[in-house]
């Protein structure tokens, strides 16, 4: 793989098809073979984009760029705003009873490329003016034509594209490949239904770089199929997760592997809130500093009234600075500084009272009453509810008027879905919804 760096525009002077630096364009290296797992790493909030590939249209070339980047997509200027994107208009189009078909197929097999020394198609106008439309059509699906943003800033390679090797990084272990050893995770699916379980008891399920990546992984594997409609994170154990493991965190491993567990951490944060489906944490203990982080960064939560939540960091030097992300965004400012200056836990109903759960149970009632709810949220439109969760974290962001704007948008956009009209027509004629997965 490597990067090659593209401008719309030649500079002048300069021999022909030599260009200036600009945005990044990823692509195999001649004779290299494009590397496997890539679809994994566009849930992240800035991966390593192929954007072509992800829409299934041919590879732009400098003439098409300038449209491309000011008139196709000028809604996907936001961060982490073309995951939702891609990700409904293909649900669109399913839902339609179309073909999916995210690659091309050629000589070399169904993942063939065109050789990057293979001369390129003169582009035309037509083409160009087709592709737009189509385009811009894809882009009201998902609700994000109220964005109304400029620029190509998306595109470049942010600070937290993945860096690591393993599960659902870039490196010698391919993306996505997990490393040798047992998983500290594990994954069951039922009827839609995925629970992915924290499995390392004996350390406090801590949040170490394998647990990480296993997490990443799990939470990744098939994020586009119909058939997942809801994720649950659990854990085994009388604790939830207590966060980091420490003894990653010593001079002996240096600053360089300190960034790549944090940067690990915050890849998986962001990709709970980008990810297509709901995800609810189900607690039975204590979830501390990064544990409590992942709990505040799912997008429903259930704890057992046995369960406690803190972000201690401060009693051992180390103040929570990840974890006051998640958590300054889900209970209040002056709640959140006192849960981090002093390191003091919360009980399950302060978290409840708070905002930082959603329910308090039994412990004996915690496993049906996260289940309950997540069959409710699987029986519902995958791909309303996938445009629903984007548009709900895309207003948080904005201004009042902005924020009215986009979901006035998106709710007209949710009418051009097939299950939008479905579920207004089996209301009126007084029937259960048939949707379209």
């Amino acid at each position: 793989m490597k990067w090659a760096w593209a401008q719309s525009k030649p500079r002048k002077n300069l021999p022909n098809g030599e260009r200036r630096a600009g945005h990044l364009e990823l692509g195999a290296a001649p004779g290299q073979q494009e590397e496997s797992g890539w679809k994994q790493s566009r849930y992240l909030a800035n991966p390593p984009l192929r954007l072509p590939e992800l829409l299934g249209i041919p590879h732009l070339t400098p003439g098409h760029r300038r449209s491309y980047n000011k008139q196709w997509f000028p809604h996907l200027a936001v961060p982490g705003s073309h995951l939702v994107w891609y990700l409904a208009q293909r649900e669109h189009r399913v839902g339609e009873g179309q073909v999916e078909r995210s690659r091309r197929s050629g000589p070399a097999g169904t993942h063939a490329h065109r050789s990057a020394q293979s001369p390129r198609a003169p582009a035309s106008s037509s083409a160009a003016s087709d592709s737009g439309a189509s385009l811009a059509a894809m882009a009201a699906a998902a609700g994000l034509r109220a964005l109304g943003a400029k620029g190509s800033g998306w595109l470049q390679r942010g600070p937290w594209a993945p860096l690591t090797t393993g599960f659902c990084s870039r490196g010698p272990a391919g993306i996505g490949r997990p490393e040798p050893g047992p998983r500290p995770t594990i994954a069951r699916q039922r009827d839609g239904i995925r629970n992915i379980i924290l499995s390392d008891p004996k350390r406090r399920n801590a949040l170490s770089l394998a647990m990480l990546k296993s997490l990443q992984s799990d939470i990744l594997h098939e994020a586009e199929s119909q058939d997942l409609k809801v994720i649950i994170i659990s854990a085994e154990g009388p604790v939830f997760s207590s966060g980091h493991d420490l003894k990653e965190l010593t001079d002996e491993q240096g600053p360089d592997y300190h960034a790549e567990v944090f940067q690990t951490c915050s890849e998986v944060m962001m990709l709970i809130q980008n990810h297509p489906v709901p995800i609810i944490a189900m607690v039975n203990g204590l979830a501390t500093a990064a544990g409590c982080q992942l709990v505040a960064s799912c997008d429903i939560a259930v704890a057992s009234d046995k369960s406690s939540f803190a972000t201690p960091g401060v009693n051992i030097g180390l103040f929570c600075s990840t974890p006051a992300v998640a958590l300054g965004r889900a209970v209040p400012r002056k709640v959140a500084l006192e849960m981090l200056f002093t390191g003091e836990p919360i009980s399950a109903q302060e978290a409840l009272l708070h905002g930082l759960l959603s329910r308090v149970v039994p412990e004996e009632q915690l496993e049906e009453e996260t289940m309950r709810i997540a069959r409710k949220v699987a029986s519902q439109s995958r791909p309303v509810l996938s445009l629903g969760k984007a548009a709900f974290y895309r207003q948080l962001a904005q201004d009042l008027r902005t924020a009215y704007h986009l979901t006035s948008q998106t709710m007209v956009d949710n009418l051009g879905l097939p299950d939008g009209q479905e579920g207004i027509k089996a209301f009126l004629q007084k029937r259960k919804p048939i949707w379209s997965h």
